[in-house]
């Protein structure tokens, strides 16, 4: 009965992540290209909640961190959009602070290869020194929470403060082509589109992957007691010091395909208040579920779109509102709730079983 329950479970399940792709994958035929291009930059936002739940759900590691990830990967890809605008030439902020030659750290990042493997392996090397730092010394809870906030503002910091080399507080915009293509165009917009729905479902796979296998149950066991997993011969701070750079690479992946959307990066958006509200999404939506995560930055962003151009000037007191309500009564979040309901349904139903079996007399 058990095994019935659970195939007919997981043939539904199999059913909703189909019927989940296919409304993704054709949403151009039925979305407006303003719409469609902020739905892409949601799936983009998914692929970070993504990582943040498999390092905070599955883990349990809290990281603010991970807006710094984020921004790595989008000045990647700005370095290299910003190059082909430029034609040949210094770009604009450079030549207005006062460069007359292209920085050497920048001149690789012509070739848009070399800006995609930058984008990824930059915030995972930092996110995989950061833990070797950090899980190899133990330091975990809220000093590891504080230790991630204060690398959030000394990049900030840096960036800001080198104008000359990152456009500062304006950030890297005004990109025209990607690879010979006009950046703008419907096609091009269309077809950057599909690219992110594709990552976002090849992010998933893997994730889901990664949280069925050993690693993912080894992952848990931490979460719920690391010591006792140190006591058994395993060794925590290998599997944080993973999870923690698969999140970042995850995130560099977001953040380049953030910039492609929106056209613009700037360390506005790598700060606290990013990184806070990328723990939201996973928390909304259910953290410990992927999908969760996938649900809670698609739909929370939606709701910020839709509540900000019908309420411009009460739409954070309402946001603020929607977080406090499910936090305060959906502990689980979106997916706990269908999980909960799930649960009770089962429990009537077997409840109805046993009467049935052992009639009262």
């Amino acid at each position: 009965m058990m095994s019935q329950t659970w195939s007919r479970a997981r043939i539904w399940a199999l059913i909703g992540y189909a019927v989940a792709a296919a409304a993704m994958f054709a949403a151009p035929l039925y979305l407006s290209d303003f719409r469609l291009n902020l739905l892409a930059k949601f799936l983009a936002f998914a692929i970070v909640a993504l990582g943040l739940d498999l390092i905070w759900g599955y883990t349990g590691i809290l990281s603010l961190g991970h807006g710094v990830f984020f921004g790595l990967g989008g000045y990647a890809m700005a370095m290299h959009l910003k190059l082909q605008a430029s034609g040949g030439r210094v770009p604009d902020f450079m030549d207005w602070s006062g460069l007359t030659s292209l920085p050497a750290f920048w001149k690789p990042f012509e070739s848009l290869g070399f800006a995609f493997l930058a984008g990824l392996l930059i915030p995972g090397l930092l996110a995989l020194i950061l833990g070797y730092v950090t899980f190899r010394n133990r330091i975990r809870g809220v000093y590891f929470t504080i230790l991630t906030q204060a690398l959030v503002i000394i990049t900030t910091t840096l960036l800001v403060g080198q104008q000359a080399y990152t456009g500062g507080t304006n950030g890297i915009t005004g990109y025209s082509k990607i690879a010979g293509q006009s950046i703008s165009s419907p096609d091009t917009k269309q077809m950057l589109y599909w690219v992110t729905a594709i990552f976002l479902v090849v992010a998933f796979v893997i994730c889901r992957f990664l949280v069925k296998s050993r690693f993912g149950k080894v992952l848990r066991a931490i979460r719920d007691g690391e010591n006792r997993v140190r006591f058994i011969g395993y060794n925590p701070a290998l599997y944080q010091m993973t999870a923690f750079a698969i999140s970042g690479v995850l995130a560099g992946l977001a953040g380049m395909l953030f910039v492609l959307h929106v056209g613009i990066i700037s360390p506005s958006m790598l700060g606290i208040v990013p990184s806070i509200e990328m723990v939201l999404w996973v928390a909304i939506g259910g953290r410990g579920t992927l999908i969760g995560a996938v649900l809670g930055a698609v739909l929370m962003n939606g709701a910020k779109s839709e509540i900000s151009a019908q309420y411009p000037d009460a739409w954070t007191f309402i946001m603020g509102g929607l977080f406090i309500v499910v936090v305060v009564f959906l502990p689980g979040g979106v997916t706990g709730l269908f999980q909960r309901l799930k649960f009770r349904k089962r429990s009537v139903s077997e409840h109805e079983q046993e009467a049935v079996r052992h009639p009262a007399v």
